[in-house]
């Protein structure tokens, strides 16, 4: 197992430095300037001027090997620094710098992180919770008035999109009811009880939104692998030996069935940290979603490459921790 994570680890390498390098041509090929929303009173020289300053007067290899140089090395090693207090030389590296607030591109994102993995990570963890059960009990129970309703209220959830649903619950309870706050306050610090009320009560919209998005896709994929393993023969030798009804469900069935439901969960944590860009929208949730957004309308190009390349980063990364679990589901599994 291990011999087989570090070739799948060195093999990633080439891997990513490809989608880098497709990422940063595409973006840097897209229409869009940086100097677009400056005024027109701004004459062409002092443009051409400022877009030199942004680094965009070098050749397109030139600017792609810097762009590496500060994502994998001088990124890093701030981070580092940050993090623990250490110092790695004297501190003065070029960074990848956001062309709308000349700020660092991974600060930005520090600041926004902590908001999406609190309302999106939360809605995926719920959603997963909700939708394995669901998915088990409703294959154990095929046709019964449990899978039935579960069924219908899936089909609504993967259905429906999620803007739309936002956007019903904030009519419904924020303003006819008037329970629940329309916008999330980013700004809310949980200091005691009643801000920890206050901030479970801006979340609940958001997180039932995306939890019911989750656990209607995740269920249904529960439930199709659960009613594959059901027929096997060998769930009906465990039965015939005497096994407990129970054990013959939950170990052996649901140990199996969980295979390919583990890819699905696994390749959806990185939209986590990707944030939900129309859930985040709906709600205002300063998350990474709102500022990918926000990086697209103001053709800030290292922001986006950055933002996008670290989602490729956790895909590639889930991929691999899907393909280590499972071995550890099913023993037959043995990478050589």
């Amino acid at each position: 197992m291990f011999a087989y994570t570090l070739r799948r680890l060195l093999f990633a390498i080439p891997t990513l430095l490809v989608i880098s390098f497709i990422i940063f041509a595409l973006l840097d090929l897209s229409p869009g300037d940086p100097t677009a929303n400056l005024p027109l009173t701004i004459p062409a020289e002092v443009r051409e001027q400022i877009r030199v300053s942004l680094g965009l007067g070098e050749p397109f290899h030139i600017r792609y090997l810097k762009w590496l140089d500060q994502f994998f090395v001088n990124e890093p090693l701030s981070l580092i620094e940050d993090m623990t207090g250490w110092q790695f030389g004297d501190g003065n590296r070029l960074r990848v710098i956001s062309w709308q607030t000349r700020s660092p591109v991974v600060d930005l994102i520090r600041e926004r992180l902590p908001q999406t993995l609190w309302v999106v990570g939360l809605a995926y963890l719920v959603g997963v919770l909700i939708a394995v059960p669901i998915g088990v009990i409703s294959a154990y129970r095929q046709y019964s008035w449990f899978d039935q309703i579960g069924t219908f209220v899936s089909m609504i959830g993967f259905s429906v999109p999620t803007f739309f649903m936002g956007l019903l619950l904030i009519v419904i309870f924020s303003v006819k009811l008037q329970w629940l706050p329309t916008i999330y306050d980013t700004n809310l610090r949980v200091t005691d009880l009643h801000t920890f009320w206050l901030q479970v009560k801006q979340m609940i919209m958001p997180v039932t939104v995306l939890a019911l998005f989750n656990a209607s896709q995740i269920s249904r994929y529960m439930r199709a692998s659960m009613l594959d393993n059901l027929s096997q023969d060998y769930v009906r030798t465990a039965r015939a030996k005497g096994l407990r009804e129970r054990s013959v469900v939950l170990i052996h069935v649901l140990r199996n069935s969980l295979i390919p439901v583990v890819t699905v969960i696994a390749l959806g944590v990185p939209t986590i940290f990707g944030g939900a860009i129309i859930t985040e929208q709906i709600f205002r949730v300063n998350g990474l979603g709102q500022l990918l957004i926000t990086g697209i309308q103001g053709a800030d190009l290292p922001l986006v490459q950055t933002l996008t390349f670290i989602f490729a980063v956790l895909i590639v990364l889930f991929n691999l921790i899907a393909d280590v679990l499972y071995g550890i589901l099913d023993p037959r599994i043995r990478y050589e």
